[in-house]
């Protein structure tokens, strides 16, 4: 008896080593991926739902006992520059920041661009600016966060109950505990938000540099691909796509 033919129908999802035309690698960094951008949406949702429980307050001087608790605009606080004392600059310097992370998205692009020609010599250099963008980012950060934590030179006058009395103090900078500049929640969040994605920027920089240091000492030329840097430059783009979504909510709204 003649075996039954059986019809030639290709599943997806069944044998072959790339399902969806996209490699076992590549789909693990997208479901990563996925699952990273609930976790930063929770935390931008989290921070909004906190902030308009506040009023809105332009000053610098907040009376925590005769007024209301006040949250303080971004703008007015994110307004120094280094090595430029007193220059007030509204958001100049977190701009910069967004610019070179921007900058060093455009130049993975251009990576994985050579990657797919197999140019190995192209591939090295934008790889090594890249790395170069998010160092230089890394280090901006770091300064932002010294600025904010060591504060303006008035501080804000508050006050607080000591032995049944209430007693004035000047508060300069911030910490998880009190902060000048309005609510502790200001602070916790921009400690938090800020420094996760500053995490997921490091990762990223050290990644950078493992493909950057497998490419110059011929890795990926002698496998016969650059898969490795689409991967890694899937995640660097997400990375600068979630600081947009971070400068717009906590630094614009």
């Amino acid at each position: 008896m003649a075996a039954t033919a059986q019809p030639n129908v290709k599943n997806v999802w069944l044998g072959g080593v790339e399902p969806m035309k996209a490699s076992y690698g590549k789909l693990m960094m997208w479901f990563f991926l996925v699952s990273d951008t609930f976790t930063f949406s929770a935390l931008l949702v989290s921070y909004g739902l906190v902030r308009y429980s506040y009023p809105a307050y332009a000053g610098k001087v907040v009376d925590f006992v005769s007024s209301p608790t006040y949250w303080p605009i971004p703008e007015k606080v994110f307004d120094a520059l280094p090595f430029l004392h007193g220059l007030h600059a509204p958001l100049v310097f977190v701009g910069i920041m967004t610019f070179i992370l921007i900058f060093s998205s455009v130049t993975m692009v251009l990576a994985v661009e050579a990657g797919h020609r197999n140019d190995r010599a192209t591939v090295e250099k934008y790889m090594l600016w890249t790395l170069l963008g998010g160092a230089t980012f890394l280090g901006c950060q770091a300064w932002e966060w010294t600025h904010f934590i060591h504060g303006t030179e008035g501080g804000t006058v508050i006050k607080e109950l000591v032995d049944g009395s209430w007693v004035s103090k000047t508060v300069f900078g911030a910490n998880l505990t009190v902060n000048q500049y309005g609510p502790p929640a200001f602070a916790d969040f921009f400690f938090f938000i800020t420094g996760f994605h500053g995490t997921h920027v490091f990762s990223g920089v050290v990644l950078n540099f493992l493909v950057f240091y497998r490419t110059a000492t011929g890795t990926y030329e002698r496998r016969g691909h650059y898969e490795m840097v689409e991967k890694v430059g899937l995640y660097w783009h997400f990375v600068d796509l979630v600081w947009v979504f971070v400068f717009t909510f906590f630094y614009l709204v």
